[in-house]
């Protein structure tokens, strides 16, 4: 059985999930254009897919993580919106979004996410939308 991407996600970085990602697409890209070289198996093809899902999530933390660092330097929700090529409002609800994820992991898993105090925190660096 393949890898899920909740199997794959605590034993990759975006940098390593982004490389086996990589390799597997140009192989299959290599296989269409060569036929000696065979196409991905089931399971190659399942990791492919599950590894793109890994590298969606972490690039969406670390996306979430810039965002917050960027509100915490004093930066306007219009200022990130235009960073990100959305609207001020699309940011901050995006934001908004993670932050109460975050909240909800902690509540599951009770060490994972964002603790209550630390919810709170990253609401009041949020703040509206400007």
């Amino acid at each position: 059985m393949p890898p899920t991407p909740d199997e794959l996600e605590p034993q990759h970085t975006l940098s390593t999930a982004t490389t086996r990602f990589d390799e597997l697409r140009m192989r299959d890209a290599l296989a269409s254009m060569a036929a000696e070289s065979g196409p991905l198996s089931r399971d190659e093809a399942l990791e492919m897919l599950a590894l793109s899902e890994v590298v969606i999530r972490k690039a969406g933390y670390g996306r979430q993580t810039m965002v917050r660092a960027a509100r915490g330097a004093g930066a306007s929700w219009t200022q990130i919106g235009a960073a990100l090529g959305s609207s001020k409002q699309a940011a901050w609800e995006a934001h908004s979004r993670w932050i109460e994820e975050q909240a909800r992991q902690h509540e599951r898993t009770g060490d994972e996410g964002f603790d209550a105090e630390q919810a709170d925190d990253a609401r009041g660096v949020a703040g509206s939308p400007d």
